[in-house]
């Protein structure tokens, strides 16, 4: 278990502390000269369960709050330390809001000094702390006169605290490993050392894990976990780390960094939160508000964007993102506290929905209602709830990371479905990925009816004219499982339904018999329709007219206008433009120009035409096949 001390500047908390444990908590030389706790201090006693119990001494100065929030977000247990002479004062209040922001649901209060006041004072402190607590999730909460100089009440708070460590629940260690770092130092020897509280998952010697926001990759050299040697260490243990990497320096590490497993790695710039104001507030809070936003030991500046409207009231909760000036790291369900521009005051908190929010559309009613979804506890109560509103489905990866679950050690619900993408894995209800694909049979029907002289719309357009919504990975997975159940066929890169066709009359014919000869005798250099019409003595327009329908019906490609391929030499270039690849590692203009022997700007408008299709990606003077094309697998295939 985890102890952290809250309350007022010189109420006794480290007095406490030290008639607790035996140990000073103030060994700095400036806290000791100026008698105040300045930075976070920290202790660890056998209080006569055999097992080591850890306590953070927090400073109760109003210029030190920041400190307190770099410790109080690790605990288990609240210590609230409220002396007799002084009664209820404003750190009182404020620590006890931070507390109530950050999730605590422990708490012990221990009225101290109380040898230096009448027993009618005592009983006056009481009240007024029974009050303070009674609007809040901490009412009722045993309180303890004590006297840290003379020990009176010191073995009964001893013996609630042995009996609080009993009844605390196991911090899952099922999740990725997290830590956050509230201390880093070298020492001689060893190296580099960091230390904080572990919020999840399990570490070894040995393991390779990520700094972040850095990114850079170390090896844990050593470890203690709740202040002994140990091999391994979980969560909810305070754990110091002995760290080793390449020109790693401690110098290179800050309060509020994370040690991660390096699944977990990701900093954020945007988070949604579900947010409370204070009630203590005077007045309502603006959208838009610049704030100092604690999670973990990290404290980075930033503005709260409210998503419901352009003012919380005082207690009020909305969903609101926070925009942050500096990486963050966040998982679902961790809490924040934010602090005025100025870090005077306690503003409110609240809880992660969404460490990876998006950038866009996020006032909109179906991001508000992937908020909501987003309000339960765990990943099996929240994903029922979020797939109905998913759009464009869920990635299970983002759902690890977002949640701190690896993939094994959860279950689909019976109403998911699992897509595969060409970027990945989607989940979808069931029900909408169904109607989905249904949706495509009356677009393509009210397409062919519109444009019945078109054999099909290509992929490009049938996703903007039936399902502008989806993002391109997703509709062409879906559009491949329609194709691979026959309920949409393919013509070339046309689409349509299996019984649509588009038919040449029998002019038509006979024009196309004159002209094709004329189209294939080209090759990779086929006429213009100018040169055609001549030939056949027909009017550019009437010939013109019959090139865009054969085009439509998969027949040709038109490159640039007036220049018609037929479809086997466009896969003759297509396959040559692989063969390229294959040789030189790349595409570049001169070498096409020199195996088709063409010049430049007939290379260039093809090459361009290939980009266009989807078949290759220019990148600067060069250009790579794109995996993914379909004139490429045809290719491979062949």
């Amino acid at each position: 278990m985890i102890v952290g001390t809250a309350g007022h500047i010189d109420h006794g908390k480290t007095a406490l502390l030290k008639a607790l444990t035996g140990q000073q908590g103030d060994r700095r030389r400036e806290e000791r000269e100026r008698g105040i706790t300045i930075d976070l201090g920290y202790a660890y006693a056998d209080l006569g369960d055999g097992s080591l119990t850890g306590f953070i001494d927090v400073p109760g100065h109003e210029r030190f709050v920041h400190n307190m929030l770099a410790g109080a977000s690790g605990i288990d247990c609240m210590l609230l330390v409220v002396a007799a002479d002084d009664g209820v004062m404003p750190q009182t209040r404020e620590h006890l809001a931070i507390v109530e922001l950050l999730g605590i649901r422990r708490a012990l209060v221990a009225l101290t000094k109380i040898d230096r006041v009448e027993p009618a004072r005592v009983e006056e402190v009481r009240q007024q702390i029974e009050a303070l607590l009674q609007p809040g999730p901490l009412a009722g909460s045993t309180i303890f006169p004590v006297s840290a100089i003379e020990g009176l009440g010191i073995e009964a708070l001893r013996q609630a605290l042995l009996d609080q460590a009993a009844h605390i629940d196991a911090r899952s260690d099922s999740g990725y490993f997290r830590l956050a770092i509230d201390r880093a130092f070298s020492v001689t020897g060893a190296g580099v050392v960091v230390t904080g509280t572990a919020f999840a998952g399990r570490v070894q010697v040995g393991d390779e894990l990520t700094l972040s926001p850095l990114g850079r990759r170390v090896r844990v050299r050593g470890l203690h976990a709740q202040n002994r040697e140990a091999n391994e260490a979980h969560a909810g243990q305070r754990v110091a780390l002995n760290l080793a990497g390449e020109r790693l320096a401690v110098e290179q590490i800050n309060r509020g960094d994370w040690l991660l497993s390096p699944a977990l790695q990701g900093a954020t710039r945007r988070i949604d939160i579900e947010f409370t104001l204070l009630a203590s507030e005077a007045r309502a809070l603006k959208h838009w508000t610049p704030v100092h936003i604690h999670l973990g030991a990290q404290d980075v500046t930033g503005r709260i964007a409210l998503l419901e409207g352009e003012f919380v009231a005082p207690g009020g909760q909305v969903h609101a993102q926070l925009q942050l000036n500096a990486p963050l790291h966040a998982v679902h369900g961790d809490r924040v506290v934010l602090r005025d521009q100025s870090a005077q005051r306690t503003l409110g908190g609240g809880r992660v929905l969404d460490p990876f929010a998006p950038p866009r559309n996020r006032h909109r009613q179906a991001r508000l209602a992937q908020l909501r979804a987003l309000a339960g506890e765990t990943l099996e109560e929240v994903l029922p709830q979020l797939l109905p509103s998913a759009v464009n489905g869920v990635e299970p990866t983002h759902l690890e990371r977002q949640f701190n679950r690896p993939r094994l050690t959860w279950q689909l619900p019976e109403s998911a479905v699992e897509i595969s993408t060409r970027q990945g894995t989607r989940l979808f209800e069931r029900p909408y990925w169904e109607h989905l694909a249904q949706s495509l049979i009356p677009a393509l029907q009210r397409f062919h009816e519109e444009q019945p002289d078109e054999l099909g719309p290509d992929r490009d357009r049938l996703r903007r004219y039936a399902l502008p919504e989806l993002e391109r990975p997703v509709f062409i997975a879906l559009l491949e499982q329609a194709l691979a159940e026959g309920t949409v066929h393919a013509s070339g890169p046309w689409l349509h339904l299996p019984e649509h066709r588009v038919r040449l009359s029998d002019e038509e014919e006979g024009l196309k018999a004159r002209l094709w000869p004329l189209l294939e005798t080209g090759g990779y250099n086929p006429p213009w329709v100018r040169d055609m019409a001549k030939e056949l003595s027909i009017g550019e327009d009437q010939l013109r007219h019959l090139l865009r329908k054969l085009a439509r019906l998969g027949a040709l490609q038109q490159v640039v206008k007036d220049l018609f391929y037929t479809e086997a030499t466009t896969r003759e270039l297509a396959s040559l433009l692989i063969e390229i690849e294959r040789e030189a590692g790349m595409i570049r203009a001169t070498t096409f120009r020199d195996r088709i022997g063409l010049g430049r700007k007939r290379s260039i408008q093809l090459l361009e035409h290939f980009d266009r299709i989807g078949l290759t990606r220019r990148f600067g003077n060069e250009r790579k096949i794109r995996a993914d094309s379909a004139l490429a697998v045809e290719a491979e295939l062949r």
